[in-house]
């Protein structure tokens, strides 16, 4: 069964109140909301899941625990970020009756899930994802108005936008539980794009120069940029640089141009790139 995003009603148009965010990572839940009267303007909860326990009974859970989603309402608009297996289409050889059968012919052990897509505009793709579908039942069982994504469209989109400053041809790694997704751009689309486990710093290493060396990219030229939970930093910067003259770690705090949400704490560089404003 294959779904695209959901679309809002003319109703919730209207509504003022921001979208609840409900980021689904892949050992994770956290709830965001942009609130002005809040500490740095946003709402923000790391809540603790139960190991073993499926991710839509965790959610279940968390509306009887969590303040911020108790006090949604059935008029509540959310959206839900989920860290599921993804692929890119470009925009013009996309076609939703073949987007399932596609998907699941790239990725095996995804059947039992839902197949959705985002189309987004200025890198000319398409992404299609896997949604659990006990997980859509319980946020269509509390909210009428959702909209799905998946947690790498914030960073692509923001990144994208800063690929253009300088001259160099540059390579970006976004590290977020234990893996690492890795990416090019070339005008207005995607050069390359892949996710690779990041659980052992010389595989790290290993998938990097690979791709690195694949794409002709130059190893005293052009640029390598790292954001998000980087495992063993100093380590991998320190290793990479033995191969790659330009390394970086980019610092939130300065990329989001000192955005009060790069304060707080245990927010992923997704959300910092989805309620910062530059």
């Amino acid at each position: 069964m294959a779904e695209s995003e959901a679309k809002p009603t003319a109703k919730a148009a209207e509504q003022t109140t921001p979208r609840l965010t409900i980021r689904v990572g892949r050992s994770s839940l956290m709830f965001a909301q942009p609130d002005t009267q809040a500490e740095n303007g946003l709402q923000f909860e790391h809540y603790s899941s139960r190991t073993g326990v499926s991710v839509a009974a965790n959610l279940r859970e968390a509306f009887g625990e969590s303040p911020l989603l108790e006090k949604a309402g059935a008029d509540t608009r959310a959206q839900v970020l989920v860290d599921t297996p993804l692929m890119l289409v470009p925009v013009e050889e996309f076609a939703q009756h073949q987007a399932e059968v596609l998907f699941q012919h790239t990725f095996t052990g995804n059947k039992a899930d839902l197949v959705m897509w985002t189309v987004i505009p200025s890198l000319n793709a398409v992404a299609v994802y896997a949604v659990n579908k006990d997980l859509k039942l319980v946020v269509d069982d509390h909210f009428g108005d959702v909209r799905w994504s998946h947690i790498c469209i914030p960073v692509w989109t923001h990144l994208h936008r800063r690929s253009f400053t300088g001259l160099r041809r540059k390579m970006y790694a976004f590290f977020h539980e234990r893996r690492m997704d890795l990416f090019v751009f070339q005008q207005n689309r995607f050069r390359f794009a892949n996710s690779y486990e990041a659980g052992h710093l010389a595989d790290v290493v290993f998938f990097v120069l690979n791709v690195w060396k694949m794409l002709g990219l130059d190893q005293k030229t052009d640029e390598f940029h790292m954001v998000g939970d980087i495992p063993q930093r100093d380590m991998l910067q320190e290793e990479l640089h033995q191969y790659l003259q330009n390394v970086y770690v980019i610092n939130p705090t300065a990329d989001f141009n000192r955005s009060p949400a790069t304060k707080i704490e245990g927010l992923p560089y997704d959300l910092m790139a989805m309620f910062s404003k530059k």
